[in-house]
């Protein structure tokens, strides 16, 4: 076999919503196992002082599958 773009996306596509999945199973399980409310961990979170390039790449790694796995799934579609 020789790789292919839509080997690649296709591969891509199915890695994409297996860690969404993922994503929201464990986002799912920590809201009911976590002892705080989310906004206790958000001000955590903004306590660290954590850099504008570090939260720009963070949003950036949170949103690039959403995004990648909904247009390759509406590619598929037409």
């Amino acid at each position: 076999f020789r790789w292919s773009l839509p080997m690649a996306m296709s591969i891509s596509h199915r890695g994409t919503g297996v860690a969404l999945s993922l994503g929201v199973s464990l986002f799912s399980l920590a809201a009911l196992l976590l002892p705080e409310q989310f906004p206790h961990y958000l001000e955590l979170l903004k306590s660290l002082g954590l850099g504008p390039a570090l939260i720009c790449s963070a949003k950036f790694a949170l949103a690039f599958p959403f995004t990648y796995h909904s247009w390759n799934g509406i590619r598929h579609l037409v």
